[in-house]
């Protein structure tokens, strides 16, 4: 009896250690946020050029080389973008309080239209409680947060840079460490190509869907439609909720600024770029296995953006899917990773 109850003890003392162990993680992650943010980036970013430097390097162009033309491709993109997008940003941020003031008038006269038909939809008290510009100051506040980045460049690439010369060693080091026909190396090898397939496929039907979104709006010619564009690229890593948060902003300038069909010309075209790319052609590419659950979506959109703030919540899915990706390397962490997969991937296994 007395064996049991130290067996049940244990589990307790165990399940507790846990959750303390995840509290001070969090609460370091939160506090170094400085420092944190910037080397995810990098990361992230080494992860993407990865491909890129082994086709360089398959060339027979030197590591050396191939990193500094990774560089200087990734210095002359981010100079095009704070060059195009930063003015509208600023132009965006300076009239954003006359943007929200046109759709709160916009909703009070669609209210007052149905008042008039006998139909009370809504009263006063509950009127105060209704923003309609709370997704466009959302959006202005991550891309503010992603324009505050361009100070940490350097830091940024100089981790890039290390990141990478590590790269090109890393799977001799690992086969020094472990042996090439081990269990261990195996899960190693599978973990990494995993990653590295999903935040390549991940970051191409991105960049597609938002050069399709920026020049679907420019036709209709909605104002600052790069800077939609590219809130489009970030907001595609978040599967299920980021289309519909990224287009949200650009559907609401179109209705307050060019009139509704535009504005429901806007919406149609968000939904067929995202039924093509986001739900036919990006699902076939990645397989089985790379979805994950709109609720652990939601839930991670929330816990990484309040740990990591704004830039948090556009690396919300590529760090659950790493946490993900990980736990299914594992035979004894399966059922976990089981757990966070989508609907499809359930039916199809």
């Amino acid at each position: 009896m007395s064996e049991k109850v130290n067996i049940g003890f244990n589990r307790v003392q165990r399940f507790l250690l846990t959750i303390a162990a995840f509290v001070v993680v969090v609460a370091g992650m939160r506090a170094s946020q400085d420092i944190l943010i910037p080397f995810l980036l990098s990361l992230f970013i080494a992860i993407i050029t990865m491909p890129l430097l082994n086709w360089l390097r398959s060339k027979g162009i030197p590591t050396w080389a191939a990193i500094l033309i990774i560089i200087l491709t990734i210095l002359v993109a981010g100079f095009l973008i704070a060059v195009l997008v930063g003015s509208s940003l600023t132009d965006f941020s300076n009239s954003l309080p006359s943007y929200q003031n046109s759709l709160q008038n916009k909703l009070t006269d669609v209210l007052t239209f149905f008042a008039e038909k006998g139909f009370n939809i809504v009263d006063q008290t509950f009127m105060e409680f209704i923003d309609p510009g709370a997704a466009m100051r959302l959006t202005s506040k991550i891309l503010t947060g992603m324009g505050n980045l361009l100070g940490d460049t350097f830091l940024i690439l100089l981790v890039v840079v290390f990141m990478l010369l590590e790269a090109a060693t890393f799977s001799h080091k690992i086969e020094k460490a472990i042996p090439s026909d081990s269990p261990e190396m195996d899960r190693l090898n599978s973990f990494l190509q995993n990653i590295n397939r999903y935040m390549v496929i991940k970051t191409w039907t991105s960049l597609g869907t938002g050069t399709i979104v920026t020049i679907w709006l420019s036709i209709w010619r909605v104002d600052y439609a790069l800077l939609w564009g590219l809130l489009t690229f970030l907001f595609n890593y978040i599967p299920n909720i980021g289309s519909i948060m990224a287009a949200v902003p650009p559907f609401l300038l179109a209705l307050v600024t060019l009139g509704p069909w535009t504005a429901l010309a806007v919406a149609l075209g968000y939904l067929a770029v995202n039924m093509t790319i986001g739900s036919f052609l990006e699902p076939r590419l990645m397989g089985r296995g790379l979805g994950l659950s709109t609720l652990v979506v939601f839930l991670s959109l929330l816990f990484w953006g309040w740990v990591l703030g704004p830039v948090g919540m556009i690396l919300s899915v590529p760090l659950t899917m790493t946490m993900k990706i990980a736990l299914s390397s594992f035979d004894e962490t399966q059922w976990l990773s089981a757990l966070l997969d989508g609907g499809s991937s359930i039916k199809k296994s």
